[in-house]
């Protein structure tokens, strides 16, 4: 055991988390502080997904990429939650457009390459993948609602009917979300079944059930509590570096984030279980878009100092469309190989030098 822990490996990285409490206790510069806590919460990542990849040994892949994704959004709820308190809404929602973008591009790319440079052709279930891109593109079309109405209305106080439509919209995503879980792991689960059975070693292997569920369960605490930290030090890591809040929340805060299932997702596509790769990056999105959305603005009335509405800006409802299409086309044919990794990566690449030319306000 001594010897394990001595090899050098991504474990090492734990040494991070005393760090940036030592540095946030004894206030040096947020830079300082952003990047230790983002290094901190890797191996933080590495331990849900190696918790999640042996859970999945019991409940199948499609359980599995879903407690994978729900445990792995969890920094992300907390980085919103706390900018919802310091009534950070610009840097919230684009966080949220960041995640679904980086996992639908980024991860899945990752996944793609990663996992093409292993073996020629994977293969995995076509079917789920057609039913997590229909979520996503009704997900982002209901997104576009109240960005139209804000639109509508610009140039006018915010008014009481926006207010209460983007609180029945967020009733009525939470309602779809619901449905959508009973759709998979009730009546439907044949629809989400693997492709490719993996291999038999890892269940001679695997931890027992209550040991995979402690160590989620702990590790999802301790990338909570270092959201909690890098997010403190975002928004002046931002200014020092000449960063718009949109950039921060975009790109920075979106990958450490979502770095939980991201990292997850590649390391069970080097494993050729696409499934649950695909499970936990497209079905993450998912969830952002219909559970971690719409409880952001129901929390929003309750916290901060006013109501926060889905009110996106044009740009990125664009490029959250099109990342739904891309990965629609790419992805429905039920195999991957390292080019559609290379495809989704550049266009990923592409929005990201966009948002970092653009001028902070």
């Amino acid at each position: 055991m001594l010897k394990k822990i001595l090899t050098p490996g991504i474990h090492w990285l734990f040494i991070f988390i005393p760090i940036s409490l030592v540095l946030e206790h004894n206030e040096v510069s947020a830079p300082l502080i952003f990047f230790s806590a983002a290094l901190s919460i890797i191996p933080i990542a590495r331990l849900i997904g190696s918790s999640t990849e042996h859970l999945a040994t019991y409940t199948g892949d499609a359980v599995g990429g879903l407690l994978n994704a729900t445990f792995g959004n969890l920094p992300e709820l907390i980085i919103a939650l706390v900018a919802l308190k310091a009534g950070l809404h610009t840097m919230v929602l684009a966080s949220l457009v960041g995640a679904i973008l980086a996992n639908l591009l980024l991860a899945t790319g990752l996944s793609f390459l990663v996992g093409g440079l292993r073996y020629h052709n994977q293969d995995y279930n076509a079917t789920s993948v057609r039913v997590y891109s229909s979520m996503m593109m009704i997900a982002v079309i209901s997104l576009t609602i109240p960005s139209g109405f804000h639109l509508l209305t610009s140039g006018q106080p915010v008014v009481d009917s926006e207010n209460t439509l983007n609180l029945y919209l967020a009733a009525v995503l939470l309602i779809g979300y619901v449905l959508y879980l009973f759709f998979m792991i009730k009546t439907h689960p044949d629809f989400f079944q693997s492709e490719s059975g993996g291999g038999e070693e890892e269940h001679e292997d695997r931890w027992s059930l209550p040991r995979a569920l402690i160590t989620l369960v702990i590790a999802s605490v301790l990338a909570a509590y270092m959201s909690e930290v890098l997010v403190g030090a975002a928004e002046e890591t931002g200014k020092v570096m000449g960063m718009s809040t949109v950039f921060i929340g975009m790109i920075f805060l979106a990958i450490v984030g979502g770095a939980a299932e991201s990292i997850s997702a590649i390391t069970m596509a080097s494993k050729n279980k696409m499934d649950l790769s695909l499970g936990i990056a497209v079905g993450s999105s998912i969830q952002i878009a219909l559970f971690v959305a719409p409880v952001l603005v129901i929390f929003s009335t309750f916290i901060g100092p006013h109501q926060m509405n889905l009110a996106f800006p044009r740009p990125l409802i664009v490029a959250m469309f099109l990342a739904v299409i891309l990965t629609t086309i790419i992805a429905g044919d039920g195999r991957s190989n390292w080019y559609k990794g290379v495809q989704m990566i550049m266009v990923y690449v592409i929005m990201g030098m966009m948002l970092y030319f653009i001028p902070a306000p």
